[in-house]
């Protein structure tokens, strides 16, 4: 059974907003930090946003800094994604991962042990 489980992904329009969801109420392991990160068709897995649990420090891409939220929602046990203005080129399967090291560096997924199955976003022009 995973451990991790994203919801909330479908297909959007240009400039519309979605919320992904990872369910965390089933984790065995002990967190120091969840991320999102997503992979479009033949290209490189790519770093979206994390959070590290020590200290609530949150780390956007770039790409994606001022229209993304990453939060925690524990009276759901769930690590959100509100996504805003999104466009073609974010159209991808998006997973949700989670890590127990010291989580020093949040933004390369081969330091994330833990991952959803991923849900595929798919944003039309």
């Amino acid at each position: 059974q995973a451990e991790l489980v994203e919801s909330g992904g479908g297909e959007v329009q240009v400039g519309d907003s979605l919320t992904l969801s990872c369910d965390i109420s089933k984790i065995t392991f002990r967190p120091t930090a969840f991320g999102w990160f997503r992979q479009a068709p033949g290209k490189e897995r790519e770093f979206v946003a994390a959070v590290r649990w020590a200290d609530g420090h949150t780390l956007y891409a770039d790409s994606v800094k001022g229209r993304f939220t990453l939060s925690i929602d524990w009276a759901k046990s769930t690590v959100e994604l509100q996504m805003n203005n999104l466009n073609p080129e974010e159209t991808a399967v998006y997973y949700c991962t989670g890590r127990t090291d010291r989580a020093a560096c949040l933004t390369r997924h081969s330091l994330y042990p833990h991952w959803g199955q991923g849900t595929q976003v798919t944003v039309s022009a």
